[in-house]
């Protein structure tokens, strides 16, 4: 058991200090030069230390009463007890990351520009405060970094048993991969978790005017630098993947010109079916008008002639349709998958420069610091301000996209909603409002899903899709292919790879399977 904190009298409290430097200020006759910059870097502190516990607070009364016994298997139990352990986490880190961003975006560049002024103007109260809103700042980013990491190991080991688990197939290939993802991020995490424990400490040593502070600058400053190093690199490695995945399914061409000659063939046929159609009827008004002996049963052979033939015009008419209608299905899904692709580049780019940016920075200050000891420089300063800048305007966009599609899930269900399956109820305005601010809820029923499907029921085998055409089933295969879902990534065969697509108890897995490929890179 720990050792309870005992309360000292003498120790003045915040609130005394505070109305005797007001006394003290007004005795004076003002505030010192110096106090607007302290009080807001106060100020920061205090906003961060209460919305880190109203984070902690949140999470608790989420996972209140769902901690009830398990019953089952011990290994059940587990089980059940991990996944809980890592849900907690997953909804505590989902709720620290809003002040994260705030931290990295506003808190950390000011503390850096505060820094700066207080180093050209010499003025130690200044620079005290910088430090302990700095300490802060870096104390929060510690914690949700740590938080992220051990979500990210959780999350890896658990992907890694689930590919043990199918060994083929794309349930195989999802958790895999997914293994990989968090298990990078959780190297990544791991190492910011370091460079913000040196933040922590440099920042530490400034307040208490240690002697080896210039050493724990400069250490932070090559921390700082690694990480931001290690995450440019990892962007500049997305970016890769996803430009090649995109100049993938661009090979595959226009659908309307690829399936031209198929339209054209189909276009044939179904003319042919409506000449003999005609020419049926025409037989059977010769035959109707014909008097001489068998006249009924030339007439009734004209009959089911005319109705065969109506038959195969219509079959033919409606083969045309369906395949007319099947090539803007795959175009569209074609240019949904290009646009996800390079929306993902533009991300990537952004958010590395910006983390290449924060890199520089880290240099500059660890040769600042290494060279005439504290001193900070503007070059620094911009630099950081320029790398928060560039993560916080990604990490802005992809909140707000993030929050504009689970409005529209819940306010235009229909507009996603399964073909042949009854939408559910549309949410008023304002419960849609509430449901697109639950930033900790991933958007499940969206258009990723949608298209997800589409590719499915067009490269899915007769058992699922019996009216596509061959040609159309293969040029979704093909996009599958392109979408790193072929037969290699699944470890199978091509014949059992296309034997899972026409399996209807494998359908769920392979839509998740493309909706995780259409996000990726």
């Amino acid at each position: 058991m720990s050792t309870p904190i005992r309360r000292t009298s003498a120790r003045p409290s915040t609130a005394v200090l505070t109305s005797a430097r007001l006394r003290e200020e007004s005795r004076t006759g003002g505030p010192s030069a110096r106090s607007t910059e302290r009080a807001f870097l106060q100020l920061q502190s205090r906003v961060g230390n209460r919305a880190a516990a109203a984070a902690v607070q949140r999470a608790r009364d989420t996972s209140g009463g769902k901690a009830g016994d398990s019953g089952g298997t011990p290994a059940a139990s587990r089980k059940n007890y991990r996944d809980r352990i890592a849900g907690l986490l997953d909804r505590f880190k989902k709720n620290l990351e809003p002040i994260d961003t705030f931290v990295k975006g506003f808190q950390t560049p000011a503390n850096a520009g505060f820094t700066q002024q207080a180093t050209t103007a010499a003025n130690e109260g200044l620079k005290h405060s910088a430090a302990a809103s700095g300490t802060s700042a870096a104390s929060g980013n510690l914690l949700t970094e740590s938080v992220g990491t051990v979500v990210s190991g959780m999350d890896a080991y658990k992907n890694m048993k689930d590919a043990r688990k199918h060994e083929t197939g794309a349930g195989h290939h999802t958790a895999r991969k997914k293994a990989r993802t968090k298990g990078a991020d959780t190297v990544v995490g791991a190492a910011g978790s370091g460079s913000y424990s040196a933040a922590v400490a440099k920042e530490v040593t400034k307040i208490q005017k240690a002697a080896d502070a210039a050493v724990a600058s400069e250490a932070s400053g090559i921390a700082s630098a690694s990480v931001g190093a290690i995450k440019g690199m990892r962007s500049a490695f997305r970016v890769g993947g996803a430009a090649r995945k995109y100049r993938q399914v661009k090979k595959l061409g226009d659908p309307h010109l690829v399936h031209a000659g198929s339209l054209a063939r189909l276009n044939e046929s179904r003319e042919h079916a409506n000449w003999a159609a005609a020419e049926a009827f025409v037989a059977l008004d010769a035959y109707w008008n014909h008097e001489g002996q068998g006249r009924l049963e030339l007439v009734s052979e004209a009959v089911d002639a005319a109705w065969e033939a109506m038959g195969e015009a219509r079959d033919a008419a409606e083969h045309l349709r369906r395949a007319e209608r099947d090539i803007e299905r795959l175009s569209t899904v074609q240019g949904y998958a290009k646009k996800k692709q390079l929306a993902k580049i533009g991300k990537e780019t952004v958010g590395g420069g910006g983390e290449s940016t924060k890199a520089a920075a880290g240099v500059v200050t660890a040769v600042a610091a290494g060279t005439v000891g504290l001193a900070s420089n503007p070059v620094g300063w911009g630099l950081a301000g320029a790398g928060a800048g560039l993560v916080l305007g990604v990490t802005l966009y992809k909140a707000l996209r993030a929050a504009t599609k689970r409005y529209e899930e819940v306010h235009h269900p229909e507009r996603w909603a399964q073909e042949g399956g009854t939408p559910e109820e549309a949410a008023s305005r304002g419960e849609s409002l509430k449901h697109a601010l639950k930033f900790w809820k991933k958007v499940s029923k969206g258009e990723r899903q949608a298209m997800a499907r589409e590719i499915y029921a067009l490269a899915a085998g007769p058992e699922i899709s019996g009216r596509t055409t061959a040609e159309m089933r293969e040029s979704a295969r093909a996009l599958l292919i392109a979408l790193k879902s072929g037969p290699a990534q699944h470890k199978l065969e091509p014949e059992a790879w296309a034997e899972s697509l026409n399996d209807p108890a494998r359908s769920a897995g392979w839509i998740k399977e493309i909706a995780e490929q259409l996000a990726s890179g």
